[in-house]
């Protein structure tokens, strides 16, 4: 196959999961995480920084509807929005995270006032944000796709957090639950997106160096977590 000859869907589908090898469940941070040796201070840290995460995905969410002309594609999208920001009776995913901070023992207060938070990750998060405002929206939505990986590292939190820290009360950990559905609805709309429109090899070499680019963002919000917080057994003073 010439290099200039582009891939099927299934080989281009292939090269994207190929990138999960990248994922941040791989990070030494989030393996201490996943096998039980954090400690209580490293785990706050963790769950106090990833909310700001947290809050920046209905924005980003928001921007790529902002830049898309699709009106069917904005009535799909929308629900992201409402997953994360709740609507009626569903309080949504960053209450839901919010509630996981208190059962690892932060105050509300202290995690919505962003005062834990740590500048290369609040610079990762922007980047990100900024990413999704300034790109067209196909290039948006495949920036999404770490959601591929995602759905494995949820099930892990849930099999293994019960039995690593029983301190956490286990209705803390109903993120985890919602996003493994959730997370593979929106990787079939993601996906579908990003096979139709990258449809040339140089679209799908861009697609490509996409997933990297938001891998990058979250491998290096663990390096900064992992250099702030420590690893087992030299964990940090969690109020540094």
């Amino acid at each position: 196959m010439s290099a200039t000859t582009p891939w099927t869907h299934d080989e281009f589908e292939a090269q994207l999961r190929e990138k999960g090898a990248a994922y941040h469940i791989y990070h030494p941070f989030n393996v201490m995480l996943n096998s039980g040796k954090a400690s209580p201070e490293q785990i706050r840290g963790w769950v106090a920084n990833r909310f700001y995460y947290q809050i920046i995905i209905p924005q980003k969410d928001a921007a790529i509807m902002s830049n898309c002309p699709d009106r069917e594609m904005r009535r799909d999208w929308i629900q992201r929005i409402i997953d994360h920001d709740g609507r009626d009776d569903d309080a949504g995913g960053i209450e839901a995270w919010i509630r996981l901070g208190e059962a690892v023992g932060l105050q509300r207060e202290e995690i919505v006032d962003l005062r834990h938070v740590l500048p290369a990750v609040r610079f990762g998060c922007d980047a990100y944000l900024n990413f999704c405002r300034q790109r067209p929206w196909q290039e948006s939505v495949c920036s999404s796709l770490t959601e591929l990986f995602a759905p494995t590292i949820h099930k892990q939190r849930l099999a293994n957090w019960p039995e690593h820290y029983p301190w956490i009360e286990t209705e803390g950990l109903q993120y985890f639950r919602n996003r493994v559905t959730q997370a593979r609805r929106d990787v079939e709309q993601g996906l579908a997106v990003t096979l139709n429109y990258f449809n040339t090899r140089p679209l799908q070499e861009r697609a490509l160096e996409i997933l990297k680019f938001k891998l990058d963002i979250l491998w290096t919000m663990n390096d900064a977590m992992m250099l702030h917080y420590g690893l087992a057994g030299g964990s940090k003073d969690f109020s540094a």
